[in-house]
């Protein structure tokens, strides 16, 4: 075979591996699914995980004089489980029925072009959640009040900070003072019965859950490079909601918190 087959192939799987890493998958799972459907099509792969991107080498099973090597920078980081599940039922898939190049192909593409939720399901989404996480800190329903329309103004701003491509550090930092300052009226007018509650449990949708979680997955399964990146990033990210928050609680001289 040519060898810009082999290049189609090395592009298609790295396509592949590069959205599983930008929508939140550790590596182990990166590198299960790639090599299940690098497998089916018979190519063997050596895959080379960074946080920013990854470096993927194919070459033919039945020619290993035949190879390609590329390194591909991922857009950004999200956390999108549809896709996740999406692409790894495709990988069964693939193996099971051991599906041509140009089936792998266009599967792919409508999986990766599918669209994610509408912004106002995940605004409103975010906000019922910190709503109820304050009901469960026993907040009465003026905390809840505060804490649900807190949290999602502070997410709109993140998502139009983001939006203009400015640093997420940035991004992250102005959510959590934007969502504590809302806040934080509730706490120095004593709204509430537990004023402080809401102000903990409002920005908590900011919590880089996924990247810590998969920090520790990656250190477990052997991927020490790529785990110390998650776990900085999602220490720095920690650090901006706490000076955002900082800020707000210095402006109100909130000093019983």
């Amino acid at each position: 075979m040519e060898k810009t087959t082999i290049e189609q192939h090395n592009q298609l799987l790295l396509n592949i591996g590069t959205t599983l890493l930008e929508s939140g998958a550790h590596c182990g799972r990166i590198n299960r699914n790639v090599r299940r459907i690098a497998d089916a099509m018979g190519i063997d792969t050596e895959i080379f995980f960074d946080y920013s991107g990854m470096i993927l080498t194919t070459k033919f099973k039945d020619d290993p004089t035949v190879t390609s090597t590329h390194y591909k920078k991922v857009k950004g980081h999200l956390v999108h489980f549809d896709t996740l599940a999406d692409i790894s039922v495709f990988s069964w898939k693939v193996h099971d029925e051991k599906l041509s190049f140009n089936e792998v192909a266009e599967e792919f593409e409508e999986i990766s072009s599918r669209p994610h939720l509408p912004r106002w399901q995940v605004v409103l989404g975010v906000g019922v959640a910190c709503a109820s996480l304050c009901i469960i800190s026993d907040g009465n329903w003026i905390d809840v009040l505060f804490s649900f329309f807190a949290s999602m103004l502070g997410l709109i701003v993140r998502q139009e900070i983001t939006k203009r491509r400015y640093n997420i550090m940035i991004a992250v930092t102005a959510a959590a003072f934007v969502t504590s300052m809302i806040v934080s009226l509730n706490v120095v007018y004593d709204l509430g019965a537990a004023p402080d509650k809401a102000l903990a449990t409002s920005v908590l949708y900011l919590v880089p859950g996924v990247p810590l979680v998969n920090s520790v997955i990656d250190l477990i399964e052997g991927y020490v490079s790529t785990s110390i990146q998650r776990g900085f990033y999602g220490a720095f990210l920690l650090l901006c909601i706490a000076v955002g928050m900082a800020f707000s609680i210095l402006i109100f001289g909130i000093h019983n918190f």
